[in-house]
């Protein structure tokens, strides 16, 4: 009855803290937040802009068409904390808006991490975490998350693969038996995409365009296989001569070749971690296969190409975007069972 009252009155949550987008769940409740890990401040100032409020979707409205006296900014880059005071305030908002009564509670949190941060990364997350609101706060690593959201066998004696691509980073990790077998962690993502699409404009079109163009661009006519029906898009931008607007007309073959080099990171990443198990593991991915999970795996034909250059078979999960959300959600749903896989700081 105590539980139930304290979990009416503070919610406890699970946090997808990604580079690009911010998911929270509450418990019993699913996926309540989804929002851009962006803030906007007062330029020349730390103070955040209505109030506090200016986070999430509608700093993300701003971003790239700001007057001077404002400042647009991620407190997260590559999937750790760069603005550990941007990010509180980030975080302050979020748990403030999941959780709107806390009769002076304050609500357990597991927060999702890139594998690969170091610790002096992962006491910034739980920092933060505390002083944005947070009473006792875990850590899984977002491939963990990932395979639990995913519906992963990752307790049975068998190999479970699962690659997440997030805005910063692209976690790998295969499981078997409930514990990582083989891990690595890239700071390498969806970022990394849009830059290369950036770049390209640049150097092929004398075109500049901002990274919310780019992302555009990939979501529109960006792949990693040949399409049956190529695509193309009209880009509006600055010339980089001139100087004067412009619009151009670019091919997905064309930005197919400028996402070769994020996307065989990521190829060569996955080939790492199964390079490192052992041979009855791998065959078991004969037939189990990859799963893709994230933003990442939303980018067209990525798991055909996968297939062919891993010899497996992939899939993406059915909604990407919150699989390390609802991995994250169902261990706090259920603490005592996967308490042994999270990371509750040296307390």
């Amino acid at each position: 009855m105590l539980n139930r009252l304290r979990q009416w009155l503070c919610p406890d949550l699970a946090i997808d803290l990604g580079t690009a987008n911010t998911l929270v769940a509450v418990h019993g409740r699913g996926i309540v937040i989804d929002e851009p890990s962006v803030v906007a401040l007062e330029k020349g100032t730390r103070k955040v802009l209505g109030r506090g409020t200016a986070v999430g979707k509608l700093a993300r409205q701003m971003l790239g068409r700001t007057p001077d006296s404002i400042t647009v900014t991620r407190p997260l880059h590559n999937g750790v904390i760069t603005d550990f005071e941007l990010c509180e305030a980030m975080l302050r908002y979020f748990i403030r808006k999941a959780t709107r009564r806390s009769g002076g509670l304050r609500p357990r949190v597991v927060i999702a991490v890139p594998g690969g941060i170091t610790p002096v990364e992962r006491r910034a997350v739980f920092h933060s975490a505390e002083r944005a609101g947070a009473g006792q706060v875990y850590l899984i690593s977002e491939s963990k998350a990932a395979g639990i959201g995913a519906g992963l066998p990752i307790s049975e004696p068998l190999a479970s693969l699962v690659c997440d691509i997030g805005g910063g980073t692209t976690d790998v990790a295969l499981f078997s038996l409930a514990d990582v077998v083989a891990a690595r962690s890239i700071r390498i993502g969806g970022d990394e995409m849009d830059e290369a699409i950036v770049e390209f404009l640049k150097h092929d079109y004398s075109l500049r365009v901002g990274i919310p163009t780019a992302e555009q661009i990939k979501i529109e006519i960006g792949s990693a296989a040949p399409l049956d029906q190529e695509l193309t898009a009209e880009v509006r931008g600055r010339d980089t001569i001139s100087g004067v607007p412009r619009k151009s007309i670019v091919t997905s073959e064309e930005i197919r070749k400028a996402l070769i080099g994020p996307v065989t990171a990521i190829v060569n990443c996955i080939k790492g971690v199964i390079e490192q198990c052992d041979p009855e593991l791998v065959a078991d991915l004969v037939d189990q296969g990859v799963v893709l999970t994230g933003g990442g795996a939303l980018l067209r034909g990525l798991d055909l190409y996968l297939t062919e250059q891993l010899n497996v078979p992939v899939r993406v999960d059915p909604d990407p975007l919150t699989t390390v959300a609802r991995g994250a959600a169902i261990c706090l749903d259920h603490l005592a069972q996967w308490r042994g896989i999270l990371d509750a700081g040296d307390r």
